[in-house]
């Protein structure tokens, strides 16, 4: 028995056959000189006229996976543009010799304007936690790393419950009135046996059989090629327009901020460790956090890392110190290039693509396949993203739904158009949506994105064809987000706050 979840409708229903308001406006317009020609008699200029009306109605109406041909032309203009000027390349000033300050974070792409603050110290280990300060878009946010014991051998009875802790954490920060979004990643590494070589090495006694040593170093082996090591984080993103003037009655400044933002991690970290059934939630602190940027652009990293940490334990009065901290300055790549189809950074380059939900709806647990890499070397990410809809937001949303839906219902039955199953499910969901309202749910328009990392020695083409083909196994129809490859990757494997529907102050 599977627990499926279907209960969600479109963003947007068009009231009149599918399409909006804006683009029936354009539609009409443009055929007034098409019927002024016809009324006239002028029969050559009204066939001229049709043929132009034609053009603007395919371009203003007919998507071309998931963008109107208008959208195509703007986004291509843009990035041809970036790409004359060279903002669509990235080179670090640690790869040039022109770093100055190790603390400021230099990020390609849509993290360059963030900036790393570390909070006062919290909790009974007196921690500082990273408080991460996006200025484009004027956000705070945190980030925690999780560990979720998983569903995979759950009955069907505690994955319900699951949904519902769920749909319950989205409650509660909705009834916050101060956060804005909730995002979940999770980065299905391969195993690079650090940790393993590590406790082998310790452990080893000088006294061993040949044959087990044998024995031992090809089970290692070949476990460690066969394994992979799952990462899950969340990040909590607030407005600086929600906290502003909360943050200047708790003192105002950074530090005003930090005590708002700790009050909300304890809402959603009682909610993540209970309901939720999170085993661990551990929120991190500038260093961590740095980590887990670098090891997002560069996979391979990680094993030198955890050799350095462990050395720098090993030895706490090493002279000289071992570093085993990654700087801000050196977090990201050393160089990037964002491509039409893919992104490139370092040695690394990245697919990246979005997800529809099928409208059967969903078993829990199908995106397994998603983060199952295909080969060894591959790495999967995958981030779903809950913005939430502010409340008046959400009721007008509503009330636009169900109008549409009443209105088309009228206009199919004044033609005499037989309503399909589907238009019919559609809207009977946008009218319950305004009783869910109306019992203090709260509205989000979620969405998905999933990156697959490779190696430049492997053809990543192949590999963006595989992550569709595992996206297609889990149920799901894959869009590769064209033209917007790097900001996919930074939304989807650097835990860092990156939405991809926030674009200003909220």
């Amino acid at each position: 028995m599977t627990t499926t979840y279907g209960d969600y409708s479109r963003d947007k229903i068009g009231w009149f056959f599918g399409i909006s308001g804006a683009q029936l406006a354009v539609v009409a317009v443009g055929i007034l000189p098409v019927l002024w020609a016809l009324r006239e008699g002028a029969w050559v200029s009204a066939l001229l006229l049709g043929t132009i009306w034609s053009a603007v109605f395919l371009v203003t109406v007919v998507p071309v996976r998931g963008r109107s041909a208008t959208g195509w032309m703007l986004a291509s203009t843009a990035y041809a543009l970036g790409g004359l000027l060279r903002w669509t390349s990235f080179r670090s000033k640690a790869s040039a010799g022109r770093v100055e300050d190790l603390d400021v974070p230099d990020l390609p792409g849509v993290l360059q304007g963030v900036q790393i603050h570390d909070g006062p110290p919290h909790g009974s280990n007196l921690q500082r936690i990273a408080i991460i300060a996006d200025h484009a878009t004027k956000t705070w946010a945190v980030t925690a790393a999780i560990v979720h014991p998983g569903i995979g051998m759950v009955d069907a009875e505690a994955r319900h419950r699951y949904g519902l802790a769920l749909t319950d954490l989205i409650d509660v920060a909705g009834r916050t009135e101060k956060i804005d979004e909730l995002i979940f990643l999770v980065r299905t590494v391969p195993e690079d046996g650090a940790e393993r070589e590590l406790w082998v090495n310790s452990h080893r006694r000088g006294d061993a059989p040949p044959l087990a040593e044998r024995i031992n170093t090809d089970l290692a082996h070949g476990l460690t090629q066969a394994s992979v090591r799952t990462e899950q984080f969340v990040t909590l993103v607030v407005p600086e327009s929600r906290i502003a003037r909360s943050a200047k009655e708790s003192g105002g400044g950074l530090e005003g901020r930090c005590r708002e933002l700790y009050l909300l991690l304890g809402e959603i970290e009682a909610q993540l460790r209970g309901p939720m059934g999170m085993t661990s939630v551990t929120w991190l602190s500038s260093p961590e956090l740095a980590l887990a940027c670098r090891t997002g652009f560069a996979p391979g990293d990680r094993a030198s890392i955890v050799e350095a940490l462990s050395l720098r334990d090993a030895n706490p009065d090493a002279e000289p110190p071992v570093n085993a901290d990654v700087p801000w300055a050196m977090a990201g790549p050393s160089g990037a290039d964002s491509l039409v189809r893919h992104y490139s950074h370092d040695a690394w380059n990245s697919v990246s693509s979005t997800i529809k939900l099928p409208a059967t709806g969903v078993v829990m647990g199908a995106l397994a396949p998603i983060l199952t890499p295909s080969e060894a070397g591959e790495r999967r990410s995958f981030a779903v993203a809950y913005p939430i809809v502010p409340q008046s937001k959400a009721d007008r949303a509503s009330g636009n739904a169900e109008w549409a839906a009443d209105t088309a219902e009228a206009l199919r039955g004044r033609l005499g158009i037989k309503m399909r199953a589907k238009q019919r499910q559609d809207a009977a969901k946008a009218r319950g949506m305004d009783f869910k309202l109306a019992r203090g749910n709260y509205l989000t328009r979620p969405y998905g994105v999933c990156t697959v990392t490779v190696p430049k020695t492997l053809r990543i083409a192949e590999f963006g064809r595989r992550l569709d083909v595992s996206i297609r196994r889990a149920g799901f129809a894959p869009m590769r987000l064209d033209l917007a490859q790097d900001t996919a990757f930074a939304a989807s494997a650097v835990p860092l706050g990156i939405s991809l529907t926030r674009t200003g102050d909220a």
